[in-house]
């Protein structure tokens, strides 16, 4: 249901790890679903300094607004640029072309408490009821 490759939070962000200490995060399909559609995006600066639990991204959508954090230590490296005239890419690819920023993190050991697919899938069933 969800990429096995990807790791995820409770607060729907999902990360893939690159090469070295590199990550690129965007939201689950399921975040973008509960939003409906995406209509602005306001993404990071690139080399901005970001702390665990901070939130990087506003998304504006028709029903509501959510933020977007991050459970890593590190710099951001790139934005998806696309998104600033197309946000609907998030809803239409989320875990493709819809994903937000990269960042190189500083301490690898904040994967380990990230969620895998199937911890998220359970995740998200508890919210459903």
């Amino acid at each position: 249901m969800y990429p096995d490759d990807l790791h995820y939070t409770a607060t729907h962000e999902w990360i893939k790890v690159g090469s070295g200490n590199t990550a690129r995060v965007g939201i689950t399909d399921h975040a973008a679903e509960q939003l409906g559609d995406i209509v602005y995006v306001s993404l990071p600066a690139v080399d901005d300094q970001v702390s665990a639990g901070s939130s990087l991204v506003e998304l504006e959508s028709t029903k509501s607004v959510g933020e977007v954090f991050t459970e890593l230590d590190g710099v951001v490296t790139a934005v998806n640029s696309v998104l600033e005239d197309s946000p609907e890419t998030i809803n239409q690819d989320p875990y493709g072309d819809g994903w937000l920023f990269e960042i190189e993190f500083t301490d690898p050991a904040q994967l380990e408490g990230l969620l895998s697919a199937d911890e998220y899938a359970e995740v998200v069933e508890s919210e459903e009821g």
